[in-house]
């Protein structure tokens, strides 16, 4: 998950496959509820604008490696949001809850893009190698790449309109508290060591301002 820098096309590949599968299995399902829900339209437009966003990080904008762990990973959290939200969507819709959720969910998508577009510059110039990246959206927390996921995927549970699609974010946020950050962290201090222990004394893990 850290530390790949070679060009990993066969779990890139991996991830867009299992992606396409999803999806098809998602329209399968929603088939019979047909496109007279909005909540449906909305489910299935930010299903789209996912898939292009993410896949445009993967391919083009951020073309790192990624480990088969990862991308196992990556793969069974897209099956819950492309399969898992188009299955929870209910016929009710409440407006603002809707409305609520289309913000979050570009917000959130806004967030975590921007905060890697941005960094790309500082990690492609040969003479940062070796340097910490404290900048952009990174200022505001260590892990506002994560924030940014928490946010959208919250904006997509919240437009299905049913309760039981917020455990998905919930789990999302308890990964990020318990697993992933601490892991990431062991890793930037070995990389980086008092630069990095510096910068995590004086900056939120997570949530700007909050945590």
């Amino acid at each position: 998950m850290f530390g790949i820098h070679q060009n990993t096309i066969y779990t890139k590949l991996f991830i867009l496959v299992s992606q396409v599968i999803e999806m098809n299995i998602a329209g399968i399902i929603t088939h019979s509820a047909g496109w007279s829900n909005i909540s449906i339209v909305v489910i299935w437009t930010m299903i789209g604008i996912t898939f292009l966003r993410l896949n445009a990080m993967m391919f083009i904008w951020l073309p790192r490696g990624i480990s088969w762990r990862e991308a196992i990973g990556n793969s069974l959290a897209f099956a819950l949001y492309y399969i898992g939200f188009p299955m929870l969507v209910r016929s009710e819709i409440y407006m603002p809850i809707l409305i609520l959720g289309i913000l979050l969910f570009v917000i959130g998508g806004v967030i975590n893009t921007t905060a890697e577009l941005l960094r790309r510059p500082f990690k492609a110039n040969p003479k940062n190698k070796g340097r910490l990246y404290t900048g952009g959206l990174f200022h505001y927390a260590v892990h506002i790449n994560y924030f940014g996921d928490v946010l959208w995927v919250l904006g997509f549970a919240l437009c299905t309109m049913n309760p039981w699609a917020l455990v998905i974010p919930a789990l999302l946020l308890l990964f990020f508290v318990t697993n992933y950050i601490p892991t990431a962290n062991r890793y930037l201090r070995k990389k980086y060591g008092k630069e990095f222990v510096t910068y995590e004394a004086n900056t939120k893990q997570l949530i700007p301002w909050v945590w």
